[in-house]
């Protein structure tokens, strides 16, 4: 009997040394080792004890600007050759065009608040800068640089109309707290794009600020700042959005922190040919609070029951959305646009910033985005959008008439009105890269292969689900390798 359950025992052991070393073995693959992404994040400095270096008293926004200047004495210039400053790309030639174009918010339409051009003091609340309030803004004037807006961390700072300081701020206050970039300085205005908390991205709304890391796993668990990913060389910041870009350059991505062959699974390594890691690793949007899904302005202007997340009688119906789940398509970095003038087809959807990539293109990956959709105003006879006066005397949110708010707003874009409008679907589309789940809140196998639905795969390009077809015949990238 002793013999046979010391038979049994051994066999037992050899039955888990089968089993689990395998598993073990892929787990932690001998030999390799594991990349280390902290050795990538920058220093954070110290900041310089500012309060015997700005006393005060300042009397308005550039006399800070001006005293900061006195030490830091490049610093203007290397903001001004920002695009948080310009609101303007440099030229860029857009794919079936003959000639170079530039975007950006100084001069795009969206498909949300539509245009700054005739309503500069709404939108630029947010510019980098104090007083641009119509056209014949200075962008060479270095004091119009607003250095507060990055560097206060004294809590109570705030811009209003045109950009300039907010009534009751302590300019004095802010001046001596200066010190590097908080997560409170950049949500301040990419938080609340659109017109308040969580409208536009879908990733970046308030519940940053202090996020558990069922969150967002970087700022949550790791207490990460935005300036960690978004790195700065001066004053020009990475990263860039196809909600007004439209080029490649100036990108940031997640390897440059973390190997492409992070996973000890080789398997999912072979993935990161042809799938972002915001894919698998950003599977909801709007994790804590809702955002704007869809915008419809046709319904503005009726004296109906009023709340931000349905109805407002100077803006139309809003759907908005918690935890949803993103729609994905290929994309390669860059986007086509929408440039003010183009035609459009107003019984079809017209994409504003069309992510550009297929399954043939060999830069492309498949991407989670947001995609927003609106019905927006369009000349009904030259079939073109329209930028209207939304804001400000004359503009549709005074006097609810479509009509002169077009009017207006052609004045300001150069673009003639035919004196006829209707509503036009659009589309824009807005990838996900913040709100990074933990690990054990990634996507699965069977979430995208198999019974899994979440992926359109005939969308994509392929034939269907790459694990069932098999087929290599049109470039595939995911599946056996």
């Amino acid at each position: 009997m002793r013999d046979f359950k010391y038979v049994w025992v051994l066999g037992l052991l050899a039955t888990l040394l089968i089993v689990f070393v395998p598993i073990a073995l892929l787990v932690f693959p001998v030999g390799e080792e594991k990349p280390d992404p902290w050795t990538a994040l920058p220093p954070h400095p110290q900041p310089t004890d500012h309060r015997a270096l700005l006393k005060g008293p300042f009397d308005d926004g550039p006399a800070v600007t001006a005293a900061c200047l006195s030490c830091h004495e490049d610093a203007a210039q290397q903001v001004m050759h920002t695009s948080h400053w310009t609101w303007e790309s440099e030229p860029v030639l857009l794919p079936g065009r003959d000639e170079p174009v530039t975007t950006g918010k100084k001069n795009s339409i969206n498909n949300f608040c539509i245009g700054i051009q005739s309503n500069w003091p709404s939108c630029t609340t947010c510019h980098a800068g104090y007083g641009w309030k119509d056209a014949d803004f200075d962008f060479s004037d270095e004091t119009a640089v607003d250095c507060l807006v990055c560097h206060d961390t004294s809590g109570q700072y705030a811009k209003t109309k045109t950009g300039i300081p907010a009534e009751g701020v302590d300019l004095v206050a802010a001046a001596q707290s200066a010190g590097i970039p908080t997560r409170q300085n950049c949500g301040s205005c990419h938080f609340s794009g659109g017109g308040g908390d969580a409208v536009k991205h879908g990733d970046l709304d308030q519940s940053l600020f202090y996020p558990a890391e069922s969150i967002d796993v970087h700022m949550g668990r790791h207490n990460f700042l935005c300036i960690d990913c978004h790195r700065t060389t001066d004053h020009l910041i990475g990263g860039r959005s196809i909600s007004v870009s439209v080029d490649d350059t100036n990108n940031i991505a997640c390897t440059d922190c973390h190997s492409t062959n992070v996973h000890a699974d080789e398997r999912l390594n072979a993935h990161t040919d042809a799938v972002a890691c915001q894919t698998c690793h950003i599977p909801e949007g709007a994790v804590r609070e809702a955002t704007k899904m869809h915008w419809d302005w046709s319904t503005a202007g009726q004296d109906l029951p009023e709340d931000d997340h349905s109805y407002l009688k100077i803006k139309g119906s809003f759907t908005y959305e918690r935890n949803f789940v993103p729609e994905y398509h290929w994309f390669n970095g860059s986007s086509d646009r929408y440039i003010l003038g183009d035609l459009i087809d107003p019984e079809e959807f017209t994409p504003i910033n069309q992510p550009l990539g297929d399954l043939h293109d060999a830069d492309a990956k498949i991407w989670p985005f947001k995609v927003h959709r609106a019905s927006q105003i369009y000349d009904a006879e030259y079939d073109r959008l329209i930028v209207p006066k939304t804001a400000g005397e004359g503009g549709y949110w005074t006097e609810f008439d479509w009509d002169l708010a077009a009017r207006l707003g052609g004045e300001a874009t150069g673009l003639p009105y035919s004196g006829s409008y209707g509503f036009a679907p659009t589309e824009m589309y807005w990838p996900l890269s913040h709100m990074v789940a933990p690990t054990a809140g990634a996507l699965q196998c069977n979430d995208c292969h198999g019974e899994g639905d979440r992926l359109d795969w005939e969308a994509l390009g392929y034939y269907g689900d790459p694990l069932v077809w098999g087929s290599r015949t049109r470039m595939q990238k995911i599946g056996s390798r």
